[in-house]
């Protein structure tokens, strides 16, 4: 099997004009996570395209701040895209436009987010309930904008219909230069297990020439060299298992290179990592809500450690870089030599959010 995948592996994957490595790992676009100092540490550790977060088009439009800011992006976070959402057509092909400025190397449209805020006023995975609006908004978008446009998105609306193989023909057939897909519907949110059966049906369909991505659940290398062979797709999109976890990519790429894994990074790295995330967050967001939106993070880094719960609250109750530098240092010294399991990356629970 893994002969079988390194005799391929000369084979370059293009959207459009950008050109990837062959079987792509690629981060998936994630509201409150996928910011820059998020996309720092994960193309540090092998990310091969990454997405912003979602952005609403009327947001845009609407020059509302936050909208504007999540347009940062940086020539080391290259190759990467943009990802707007909404459900009128004037509103995404202005947003294309307002996006194309920027000069990310791709504008992918979000179809996908599940949550209700989004989806029950006729945006993200909302949009699966009326394949002809999915085409115009697409549509749309492609011809207002330069950039190689691509689509995330879901099997279906419910298990009654899943229309993903109808979508990839006529998305395709509209000049979308991939897809990506998550193996669940929208009313499946994030339970149950991804269903990547139709992903690979897609994929194999002699129409289909655009490169198919697949997503949902991908927790181990051992599964993502499963799923590439199995379903045959051009790469998979990580969401979850990255959150916290970094060398995810790093560590697929390994297995499948050598077929072994790589060591469970230890303490010095996982502190490295945490403080890097830490000041890449404060010198984008201002001290304050650098700071304090850096919180969420702590848990995941420093996930398996025992007895860590005394350090995880100080690190989310101090109020200065320095001080927060000095309890990751101190953990790293009270931690070293401390040897984390081998044990499949945990997903997330991140329901309320948006993954792609």
């Amino acid at each position: 099997m893994l002969i079988g995948f390194l005799s391929s592996a000369s084979n370059m994957v293009n959207i459009g004009n950008i050109q990837l490595p062959a079987f792509p790992l690629l981060l998936a676009p994630m509201e409150d996570v996928s910011d820059p100092p998020f996309r720092a540490v994960c193309k540090d550790h092998g990310a091969d395209l990454m997405y912003t977060e979602f952005i609403s088009s009327e947001g845009l439009i609407r020059d509302a701040i936050k909208s504007r800011q999540k347009l940062d992006i940086f020539d080391y976070e290259k190759p990467v895209g943009i990802q707007i959402f909404g459900g009128d057509e004037e509103s995404l092909a202005l947003a294309a436009k307002i996006v194309d400025v920027t000069n990310p190397d791709l504008l992918d449209i979000n179809f996908g987010c599940p949550v209700k805020k989004v989806a029950l006023k006729g945006a993200g995975a909302g949009v699966l309930k009326d394949l002809d609006l999915m085409v115009r908004l697409t549509d749309a978008v492609v011809k207002a904008t330069r950039l190689p446009v691509t689509v995330k998105t879901r099997l279906g609306w419910d298990d009654n219909t899943k229309n993903i193989e109808e979508v990839a023909e006529r998305l395709q057939d509209v000049g979308i230069k991939a897809l990506a897909i998550h193996g669940r519907t929208r009313t499946q949110m994030y339970k149950g297990a991804a269903d990547w059966t139709l992903i690979g049906k897609i994929k194999n369909n002699p129409r289909i020439r655009i490169p198919i991505f697949g997503n949902g659940d991908i927790d181990s290398p051992e599964k993502a060299l499963e799923y590439k062979n199995r379903y045959g797709v051009d790469g998979i999109m990580i969401g979850r298992a990255a959150i916290g976890y970094p060398w995810v990519f790093n560590e697929i790429k390994h297995f499948f290179a050598t077929g072994e894994h790589l060591p469970a990074p230890d303490i010095e790295q996982r502190v490295s990592v945490a403080r890097k995330h830490l000041h890449r967050s404060v010198e984008w967001k201002g001290l304050v809500v650098g700071i304090n939106e850096m919180r969420r993070h702590y848990a995941n880094y420093l996930k398996g450690i025992p007895n860590i719960k005394e350090y995880r609250t100080k690190l989310v109750t101090l109020c200065t870089r320095e001080e927060i530098d000095g309890v990751l240092d101190e953990i790293a010294i009270v931690y070293k030599g401390f040897e984390f399991e081998k044990t499949p990356i945990e997903l997330i629970n991140y329901h309320e959010k948006c993954p792609a």
